[in-house]
């Protein structure tokens, strides 16, 4: 244990709900976490009892501090067990060694800030002799319930914190004995007071820097078209108007800005997503209704199309979460046959532990929930769309996934957000 303190050398998180229909860790490092629970942990029949607590929302606040996570977890008969996992500190020299080579490379600052953590930057402190995610063994059990390994509340502790280690990596970092506060303060006072021993001469070297370029956060992506105008706010206050003003025409005059700045997004959007190859006149119907929903145009577009208006209704809302590829997925079934069907089975028995798998009927490339209301459909592109089955149809629920189970947890926050309405 090194002697480094501070004020914020504690934090406590609040429970998190249960993890119903998704997995864990959705991040390469959260992922890595497990690995080294799993790595280090004895007995499988444990881990499971784990994470299956853990998926119950049997895990209460977790509170992080260097070396140690704790939390209280519920047996399935309402028995309350204290569990703590520890995690070696890193010594303050190692410690200055991160510091130095976090300083040399930004980006890997500006990742953590971004709540991200890149390959990168866990090689490049490898290669420094700093070892910030565990490996086998590093993750040491304690708990009340007397067993010596690792048991099903520690193992429920870890699964819980490897979902706030995908939120924030400098949780990690907290156990490793420093907090992000003090940490970012210290990484500004060595970028303001460089080491003159190592001081080079001005610039950034090209190859460097485009090497970085890779590590940065991504533009924001577009916005996306509303349903429908802006409402401007409304004039009629009880304070008179000022001479020569006209409250109604300029209530009118906001409202048709509104739709012409609308129209004026829509072209922007239609310009930014025009695919590269040639569309057929069906998809292109679609692809201008998705664009301009008014009445009379969508009309004339069903017609055109070959699709009733029910139809190109469903086209359009396929179209809008992933364009000519959902498009295929809604209106196109075909046999998955061959190598194509061994890695979809596959996929998909990895997705869900055994005992969560849910029960899916296969026809073609759509794998349908017995006895629920949701579907798998698997594209040509390998990722799988969700669909949720309404008055009697299924309509899109959500864009594409690479994990079977991501997308099939869209249909569950779909139905969950039409009951909130």
């Amino acid at each position: 244990m090194n002697e480094y303190t501070d004020t914020e050398a504690e934090r406590t998180f609040a429970a998190l709900p249960p993890a119903q229909g998704r997995a864990f860790a959705q991040t390469w490092w959260g992922r890595a976490w497990l690995k080294a629970l799993e790595d280090t942990a004895l007995d499988s029949v444990q881990v499971k009892a784990g994470r299956r607590l853990a998926r119950a929302g049997a895990v209460g606040a977790v509170s992080v501090r260097p070396g140690r996570i704790t939390a209280v977890v519920q047996d399935h008969d309402g028995a309350a067990h204290r569990a703590d996992v520890l995690l070696a500190e890193l010594s303050d020299e190692q410690w200055d060694r991160f510091l130095g080579m976090a300083v040399e490379r930004s980006g890997h600052v500006a990742a953590l800030l971004d709540r991200d953590m890149p390959p990168h930057l866990v090689e490049d402190a490898a290669a420094a002799g700093i070892d910030l995610l565990p490996g086998m063994g590093e993750l040491e059990p304690e708990c009340d319930c007397g067993t010596w390994d690792h048991c099903g509340h520690t193992v429920a502790l870890c699964h819980q914190v490897a979902r706030l280690l995908d939120q924030d990596p400098f949780v990690l970092l907290l156990m490793r004995g420093r907090a992000e506060r003090p940490l970012l303060d210290a990484l500004q006072e060595r970028s303001a007071t460089p080491d003159p021993s190592t001081a080079g001469p001005a610039g950034v070297d090209a190859a460097e820097a485009y090497a970085a370029g890779g590590i940065l956060p991504p533009l924001p992506a577009l916005a996306g078209l509303p349903e429908r105008p802006g409402v401007p706010p409304s004039l009629d206050t009880e304070a008179s108007p000022a001479p020569g003003v006209d409250p109604a025409a300029l209530e009118f005059l906001a409202a048709r800005t509104a739709v012409e700045a609308r129209r004026l997004l829509a072209d922007a959007l239609r310009a930014e997503t025009a695919p590269e190859t040639g569309l057929t006149v069906a998809q292109d119907a679609v692809r201008l209704a998705a664009g301009d929903p008014e009445e009379a145009v969508t009309v004339r577009l069903a017609d055109g199309s070959g699709r009733g208006r029910d139809q190109l209704a469903l086209a359009v809302r396929a179209w809008r979460l992933g364009g000519v590829a959902a498009l295929a997925v809604c209106e196109e079934e075909w046999g998955v046959e061959g190598e194509t069907l061994a890695r979809a089975r596959a996929a998909l028995d990895a997705a869900w532990e055994e005992d969560e798998r849910p029960v899916l009927r296969a026809t073609g490339n759509r794998w349908t929930v017995v006895g629920a209301p949701g579907q798998l459909r698997l594209g040509r592109d390998g990722r799988w769309w969700p669909y949720r089955k309404e008055q009697g149809h299924w309509v899109p629920a959500g864009g594409a996934a690479q994990d079977p189970a991501t997308a099939l947890a869209c249909v569950e926050t779909a139905a969950g957000h039409d009951e909130g309405v």
